[in-house]
């Protein structure tokens, strides 16, 4: 057991970013920590950090012992929950990622009904915008739509999430109508902060990149819609959040002729965490409330 609990230290080290602030966080002292990643040291017959009085920094034999590390050491904590789990109700708690704008409108409701089905299950639900590693940063579940995939982790596909270029009817009287994508160089674009101004769409044969001029980025969809409605500029957007606002008419597609390429919501698992009896719950929930239709798609729950 020495050797997980210097494993621990070393990942806790590693998040920490120092020495001082790891044994504040295990409430213990430098010199402990110290001594137990010397031991490690020790064993890995390697050094696992180059310390200087500025900085920590990890070594090639560190960057490759972190993941394994992880790995190994959260295998045998959800061994002990399992062996001391209770019959077949699932008791396990989970801390699960999904971004600001689809928890509020969608996915919060889903995980709450969750975990009303399986009171056992304890959830920690953290509202992130950008792409995460759950195996690095401690996630059972990392459910997102960015197109970014990790090793030692499962991609787990939920459901498309169309997407579409809009602008309110008073900002094309104002600055004209684009008719391909490369003219939005010389148009206000707002953009959503986690998929940035690097707007692709679909042309003839081909597929079209455009790095798009921004003056007015945010990260919530919402806010980004309104600043459309107010003649602020053109937008790529989930069809979903802008379909009251084109049926109503206070904005409307444009480029339509370039399609742009879905994005995937998906759920992103850690290899070692899969087997899990409240992770599989829990996908099979989701799986389950985004196919065959999406969540938008579907008529309000009762």
């Amino acid at each position: 057991m020495d050797t997980l609990d210097n494993m621990r230290t070393f990942i806790n080290v590693v998040k920490a970013g120092s020495f001082s602030a790891a044994a504040r966080a295990m409430n213990t002292v430098p010199s402990v920590v110290a001594k137990r990643i010397n031991q490690l040291e020790h064993t890995m017959k390697a050094p696992l950090f180059h310390r200087s009085t500025r900085r920590l920094e990890l070594t090639n034999v560190g960057h490759r012992c972190h993941a394994r590390f992880l790995s190994i050491v959260t295998d045998v904590d959800h061994a002990f929950k399992d062996i001391g789990g209770s019959g077949t109700r699932l008791e396990e708690r989970l801390r699960i990622k999904c971004p600001t704008t689809l928890t509020v409108v969608h996915f919060g409701d889903l995980l709450t009904r969750f975990q009303a089905a399986h009171p056992g299950v304890r959830l920690e639900l953290v509202l992130l915008d950008r792409s995460v590693n759950p195996l690095e940063e401690a996630f059972d579940v990392a459910i997102g739509a960015l197109p970014t995939s990790y090793a030692s982790v499962a991609d787990i596909p939920l459901c498309p999430m169309p997407r579409t270029v809009i602008a309110a009817p008073g900002y094309l009287e104002r600055a004209g109508t684009p008719t391909d994508p490369r003219d939005l160089r010389n148009h206000d674009c707002l953009s959503f902060l986690a998929t940035g101004t690097n707007w692709q769409f679909k042309g003839a044969g081909e597929m079209i990149t455009v790095d798009v001029p921004t003056n007015f980025s945010v990260n919530d969809s919402h806010v980004l819609l309104r600043a459309v409605e107010e003649d602020m500029g053109i937008a790529m957007l989930a069809r979903h959040i802008a379909r009251a606002s084109l049926e109503a008419g206070r904005v409307v597609e444009v480029l339509r002729h370039f399609p742009v390429p879905d994005l995937w919501v998906k759920a992103l698992v850690p290899e070692n965490r899969r087997k899990s009896p409240a992770i599989r719950a829990l996908l099979e929930w989701l799986i389950d409330a985004c196919q065959p239709l999406a969540p938008w798609d579907r008529p309000p729950f009762r």
